[in-house]
This record gives structure tokens, C-alpha cells and sequence, in this order.
């Protein structure tokens, strides 16, 4: 009704999940970020909770978009059922065929596991996603664990992601869970969106809708973080229904008398902050068994934090930090700030076309010799792609020129090569046109995604984890070597174990990666960046 009042081509804050409209606060990156970790592990459970309506659903179908084309995913969408209907739900899911009026555990699990076990020798992944989680009765998770029993001498052949409210994670805090808990290999809990967030929450989904004008004052957003409490299911209710008063007022701005009058409607009177702060009274008891429990987390954590940087002594970075590294990053010239992405031709736009400029930072010719994807013809040339999601911190840390996702002013999405960073000016290339804008406008309009180009090193051919032995073992244990000013230990065939793991872990720790003691990309990337490898 109000769409072609404000100039809007959509509904700007409908509450239907679309990632679109996904707003990419530091928090919603960083549960991303853990559910493609998880994804990419060899199975077991992902876990992400947060209260009714913080957006567990709609990172959920973000992380989905991301994902590759060889992985079979089922929903379970009402987890509220016996082992039997689960199991029954899961082979319709998957279009498991059983025998007809089958109710037998033992038979639904064998279909299920010859399911699995044919679709790993086709190189796919089966990967099962239940929401509201917290309503899953024990015997229920229970099933789930011994489901992820199902595995080849080399992985696990189901992998299960558990969105829920946080009595999920009381629940599983229970004695007879803590098998199951043990098996979570990434849990996050998404809090409220921040005072801060809020505002560029909202502009974001109203750049989105196709409108760049301030519809909702300052004011009037400090009135919404007050009545929303942040959650961004709320913060949509309100902003849809004081858009609607504004509407029929004839009101080119949401004021905070419309913003209030539409909290009376949407909550029917009563201030939902009353009602989470009954909840929290209510368990009063649980909020001091919390209180000491994280007292108790912290104080273990002083010692193995204490413990991880005195293994640095071993590290020694000499004038090299992280925080050198991020202020000279990507050094390059100032230019004058533009309008943002002004009128480029829609060749310009492509995928291929960033890749393009891409690769002549790389000083390769990738228009004139194109034979397939981009990050095909990247390793022809003996470089390796990194698809990730992120903030522009990553970005620097990564030290590497990325191709980047954004939307322009009509909300549709288009690519661009991020080149330099300087103060708080980016150097983009767009086609064969360079241009600048500001960091903070490229962060409103970025969908958090980034491509970059790395070189790994000879011995290189995948992941090296706890454990293994090999070249790339003795490539790391160089590295650290090259780090600590001393030669390295002589020999091959070296372990990732022991002193050796521990100094690696350390490294991550310093370089704010996960601590997993994996040899992968981003730990690549770091070593090539502090010993110009």
C-alpha cells in the first residue's frame, strides 16, 4: 500500500527469510562463518541458537546459496515427533524408499546408511537441517547421535545443523547429552542487533527495496532499538507498520510518535522487553548456575590463553604485527571519492569481468586466454581460489586483492575487484574503469562474500590435519623457523604433533584464525604473508 508512497519497488521488511535481505552485522558474519566452518568438516553437529526472531532461519538460506551443487540437504521443519515419524520424515526428505507401513528403527536406519554410503561413492554430501531444535525430545537426539555413528573409515557420512532457542543449549548441557554435545564441532549464539546495527539494518533493507533516502531519522531509530530490543523480527514488524501510519498521515519520515503508535498495534499494548524480562526473572536460579559457570570458563581460559601465547616465546613475530599488516595492506593511491558505482555498462558488472582485473593483478592475461571458470584457469597458472564471507578486517588480514559481491543502487547484485585500501578509502575496479569510495559505503552495499587468488606451496595438495606426516608438515615447521630466526630442524617425514601442533595453533590464535591445527588456505595465506612465501 505504502510501496509506491516512498518510491519502494518491494516490501522492505517483510519477515519471510529472504536472503537478500540477510543485513551482515559482525555477529550474523560470524554465525555464517561458523555454519561454513561446520559445513566444511567431516560431519557431526552444527549448532546455532538465538532468541525467536535474530535471523537463525535466513542465515540458515544464506549458507545454503553458498553451499556446492554435490550436497543433498533435508529439512526438518517440526521436530516435535516420535524416533519413528523423524526417521520416517528424514527417508521422505532424502526420497529414501522403504517398505510400505515400515515402523521398524533398525529398518529405516539400514535404508538409510545404503542412502548414504551410495551417495558418498558419488562424491555427495547428505547433510540434514532441523529447525526449532530446542523442541526435540531426548529420545529423539539421541537417534540423531547414533545417525552420525553412520561413517567410512575416513568420515562421516551425515553431518546435522540444529537451529533453535537457547533452552537447545540447556537441553544439551544435560548429563545424558553430553555424547551428543561432545559431537558439536561449531555452535554459536546469535545476540540482538547492536544500537548501531539497527540503523544500518534498516537502511540496508530499504537500499535493498530500491530507496537511499532517510526515512527513519535518528530519533526515531533510537526509539526502535528501544521498543525492538534488537531482535530483527521485530525491528521488521514495527518499521513495516510505522511506515504504513507515515503512509496514511502523509508523512515523508517515520517519527517517534508513529513508531510508538505502531508498537501499541504490533504488541497490542504490551512492551515485549516486559515480558523477556519476566523470562529472566523467572530463572533466576539458572542465571547464577550461568554467572558461575562462565566464571569458571574464564578462569580455564586465562590459563590456556596464558599457555598458547607463551608458546610464542617460540614465535617470535620481531617488528612484524598483526597490526602492521593491516595498516599497510594493499597500499595504492587515494582517489576521489564517486557517487557510489556511477552508471557503469552492465559488461562491466560480471563475474568474469572482476576476475578479469583480478587476474592482471596477478600480472595475467585472463580475457585473451579464457578455457573455463575462473578458478579453474587460476590453478592452470598454479594459484588456488578462496570463496569465503566476511568483513573488510578478514579482507586486510588475508592481504590479497578479492573480487567482491555487491548490489548497486537497485538492489541487484554485481561484482567488483577490491584492489586498495587506504585510511578509509577502497580502490574498486570495475570492468576496465578504477574508481574510489568510501569503506563504509562498500560495507552497506557488500553482501560480505569475497573471492581471492593464493599460491600454495609445491608440496600442496590438500588439507593437512592433526596427525598427518608429509612435505607440507616440513613446509610448516620451515615457516615457524623462518618466524623464530632459527634453521630449520633437519629431516623429513615430520608429525603435525606435539610442540609442532601447539606452535601452530598458537600462529592461528595470533592471526585471529580458528585455532584447528588444520594447514589450509587462510593459515597458508599468513605464513606466506609474514615470510614472503
Amino acid at each position: 500500500m505504502y510501496k509506491k508512497y516512498f518510491g519502494l519497488r518491494e516490501t522492505p521488511f517483510s519477515i519471510a527469510p529472504d536472503p537478500r535481505y540477510l543485513y551482515l552485522s559482525e555477529l550474523h558474519r560470524e554465525a555464517l562463518a561458523h555454519l561454513m566452518y561446520g559445513m566444511n568438516s567431516d560431519g557431526g553437529f552444527i549448532l546455532l541458537t538465538g532468541e525467536v526472531g535474530t535471523g537463525k532461519t535466513t542465515i540458515c538460506r544464506s549458507m545454503l546459496e553458498r553451499i556446492p551443487g554435490n550436497i543433498n540437504i533435508a529439512f526438518i521443519l517440526n521436530p516435535k515427533m516420535t524416533v519413528e515419524e523423524l526417521l520416517a520424515s528424514i527417508c521422505d526428505e532424502l526420497g529414501v524408499i522403504v517398505p510400505e507401513k515400515n515402523t521398524s528403527i533398525k529398518v529405516f536406519v539400514d535404508y538409510i546408511n545404503k542412502y548414504l554410503l551410495e551417495e558418498h561413492a558419488m562424491g555427495r554430501k547428505t547433510v540434514l537441517i532441523i529447525e526449532e531444535a530446542q523442541n526435540l525430545s531426548t529420545e529423539v537426539l539421541e537417534q540423531l547421535r547414533l545417525l552420525t555413528n553412520l561413517e567410512t573409515n575416513e568420515r562421516k557420512l551425515l553431518q546435522i545443523i540444529m537451529l533453535g532457542q537457547p533452552e537447545l543449549q540447556e537441553k544439551l548441557a544435560r548429563t545424558e547429552l553430553r555424547q551428543l554435545s561432545q559431537r558439536i564441532t561449531a555452535r554459536f549464539h546469535l545476540e540482538p542487533l547492536s544500537a548501531k546495527d539497527i540503523s544500518a539494518y534498516v537502511k540496508y533493507r530499504l537500499a535493498i527495496a530500491g530507496v537511499h533516502n532517510e526515512l527513519f531519522p535518528a530519533g526515531t531509530i533510537s526509539k526502535l532499538y528501544r521498543l525492538s530490543g534488537g531482535i530483527p523480527r521485530l525491528i521488521n514488524l514495527l518499521c513495516d507498520r510505522a511506515l504504513l501510519g507515515a503512509y496514511v498521515q502523509e508523512h515523508r519520515l517515520v517519527n517517534r510518535h508513529t513508531m510508538a503508535k505502531a508498537a501499541r498495534e504490533v504488541f497490542g499494548g504490551v512492551d515485549p522487553r516486559k515480558r523477556w524480562r519476566k523470562r529472566l526473572l523467572t530463572s533466576k536460579t539458572a542465571l547464577i548456575a550461568m554467572i558461575a559457570f562462565i566464571g569458571c570458563l574464564l578462569f580455564s581460559f586465562g590459563y590456556y590463553y596464558r599457555d598458547r601465547l607463551s608458546s610464542l616465546t617460540d614465535i617470535s613475530m620481531g617488528s612484524i604485527s598483526l597490526e602492521g599488516i593491516v595498516n599497510n595492506v594493499f597500499a595504492g593511491p587515494g582517489l576521489t571519492i564517486l557517487k557510489w558505482l556511477p552508471g557503469f555498462p552492465q559488461d562491466s558488472r560480471t563475474r568474469d569481468a572482476a576476475f578479469q582485473a583480478l587476474f592482471r593483478q596477478w600480472d595475467m592475461d585472463y580475457e585473451s586466454r579464457f578455457n573455463g571458470p575462473a578458478c579453474h584457469y587460476a590453478r592452470e597458472q598454479g594459484l588456488r581460489c578462496l570463496e569465503a564471507s566476511g568483513d573488510l578486517k578478514s579482507v586486510l588480514t588475508l592481504n590479497r586483492p578479492v573480487v567482491l559481491k555487491v548490489f548497486d543502487s537497485e538492489g541487484r547484485p554485481f561484482f567488483v575487484t577490491l584492489t586498495s585500501l587506504k585510511g578509509q578509502n577502497a580502490t574498486l575496479v570495475a570492468g576496465k574503469r578504477t574508481f574510489s569510495n568510501s569503506v563504509k559505503l562498500i560495507e552497506s552495499y557488500w553482501s560480505g562474500e569475497y573471492t581471492l587468488f593464493w599460491r600454495p606451496p609445491p608440496a600442496y595438495n590438500e588439507n593437512v590435519r592433526p596427525g598427518d606426516r608429509g612435505s607440507m608438515v616440513d613446509w610448516l615447521d620451515n615457516q615457524i623457523a623462518i618466524i623464530q630466526g632459527r634453521k630449520a630442524r633437519q629431516g623429513g617425514g615430520k608429525v603435525l604433533k606435539g610442540d609442532l601442533l601447539k606452535q601452530l595453533r598458537s600462529f592461528q590464535l595470533l592471526m585471529e584464525l580458528t585455532p584447528d591445527g588444520i594447514i589450509g588456505a587462510q593459515t597458508i595465506i599468513q605464513f606466506n604473508n609474514l615470510t614472503s612465501g
